[in-house]
């Protein structure tokens, strides 16, 4: 499958002055930035930026960021599911995973991520992928943002909205341990139905298992 990858752009207004968000960008591009302290939901800043400008790099990986000048405030990943993940069980080319967002506090509240998600989807390619985002409320920054795990699901899930991914049933046992994870999805126009079939397939696994 060749993994066609087209830049978009667009400026946003905040409350703390205009962003960019921009992307897919190439892994030098990604390098030249700056990248901000507080951006530490997954590993320390210096690290995780190492490993954005990897993905970048990779075939089917796609780094959309948002960034004020040159410093990057938030950002949004895509690329293969983890081999030890039931989602690369399949082995589909057409189905990619929505990795990691996160955007500095400063920025939370101003649509930063929403609008992440609305220029990933610029990209006519996005139609040639099922692309899946699994949450978990363990990932999730309660203490930050003060919410229960039900607020903050509300919020992931009308952002997630916003890029066309939709609530998703499925049988994995990590989902499935707690009632506010969840499985989300958006299926692009081009997906044919042995891949809708596939993904059913993953999705459900332990059906035959008693």
């Amino acid at each position: 499958m060749e993994h066609k990858k087209t830049y978009n752009a667009k400026e946003l207004k905040t409350p703390h002055g205009r962003l960019i968000i921009e992307g897919p960008i190439s892994p030098e591009k990604l390098a030249s930035y700056a990248f901000h302290e507080d951006l530490v939901a997954f590993r320390p800043p210096a690290q995780q930026h190492k490993a954005l400008v990897e993905i970048a790099g990779l075939p089917e990986g796609r780094i959309i960021v948002a960034r004020s000048d040159h410093m990057i405030v938030g950002y949004v990943t895509y690329l293969y599911p983890d081999p030890l993940e039931r989602w690369s069980e399949g082995k589909m080319e057409d189905l990619i995973e929505l990795g990691a967002i996160e955007v500095i506090p400063e920025y939370r509240g101003s649509s930063v991520g929403k609008n992440l998600l609305i220029v990933s989807m610029m990209d006519d390619a996005m139609d040639d992928y099922i692309i899946i985002t699994t949450e978990y409320y363990w990932h999730w920054d309660l203490k930050g943002t003060g919410l229960n795990v039900w607020e903050y699901r509300k919020v992931m899930e009308k952002m997630m909205s916003a890029g066309g991914l939709v609530w998703y049933a499925t049988d994995d046992p990590e989902i499935s341990s707690h009632p506010a994870n969840c499985l989300m999805a958006r299926i692009g126009k081009r997906i044919p139905p042995e891949s809708v079939q596939k993904f059913d397939q993953l999705r459900f696994m332990n059906r035959f298992m008693y």
